[in-house]
């Protein structure tokens, strides 16, 4: 609940996962939070670096918050913080969970509330954690948090044999073989109806959301992809 006065804004016991954390002062930090009614906002947590802080332990990615906070401006100041769990991430799937954040730190703008987005991405993440095949989910978080952002997939139906993304518009492309990246109409088919196959189809979808990601973000590298790119070199 969000309260008004004269002097400060205040919010109780918002449902909450941290995004990112950067230092802030010699014992504070400010936290990137997504939360469910408020959307992308920075909280500060003072003292949160010392060793006795109320803050110690709990500001990690992927566990359940609720977060209480208040004060002036865009960057308000968090005033307790709530443990309701942890979502355990094994080493395959970490870096894709990271991934998430990252697109939403980039792309989500700051307070602009998005309920049904962050019911997504609380099941995306449940969803890696225990699904086998974790890049399928991975890739409907993609497809949903562009529709978010104003950015849909075409709806079908898609006759064509394959089809390319182009300067921020899908072209239908009848050849099996042209330069460039490019998606069958069965997979895009797919990906729309919830029905994604692992191989192929994922893989096509996985260069489809690559090329349209890069387009929104104007070419600019993701940390993730570039550590992953580095690991997978060792």
């Amino acid at each position: 609940m969000a309260e008004k006065g004269r002097s400060e804004y205040r919010v109780d016991q918002q449902p909450a996962f941290v995004l990112h954390t950067y230092p802030w002062r010699e014992t504070s930090l400010i936290v990137e939070f997504f939360t469910r009614d408020y959307g992308r906002i920075p909280l500060v947590a003072r003292g949160a670096k010392r060793p006795m802080s109320q803050y110690r332990g709990l500001l990690n990615p992927f566990c359940p918050l609720a977060v209480s906070y208040s004060g002036k401006g865009e960057v308000k100041n968090l005033t307790r913080c709530e443990w309701y769990g942890t979502i355990p991430m094994n080493e395959r799937v970490l870096m894709s969970a990271f991934y998430i954040n990252e697109l939403l730190v980039r792309l989500l703008p700051r307070g602009e509330p998005e309920p049904a987005l962050f019911t997504i991405y609380y099941d995306t993440l449940k969803k890696l954690a225990v699904e086998k095949d974790y890049l399928i989910p991975l890739r409907y978080f993609e497809r949903d948090f562009l529709k978010v952002l104003g950015y849909a997939l075409p709806s079908g139906p898609f006759p064509a044999k394959h089809y390319r993304f182009v300067r921020g518009d899908f072209v239908a492309n009848d050849n099996t073989a042209f330069e460039g990246s490019g998606i069958s109409g069965s997979t895009l088919e797919a990906l729309s109806s919830n029905t994604l196959q692992s191989g192929t189809q994922e893989w096509e979808a996985r260069m489809l959301m690559r090329d349209l990601i890069r387009y929104y973000l104007e070419d600019a590298p993701l940390n993730t992809r570039r550590i992953l790119n580095e690991l997978n070199k060792l």
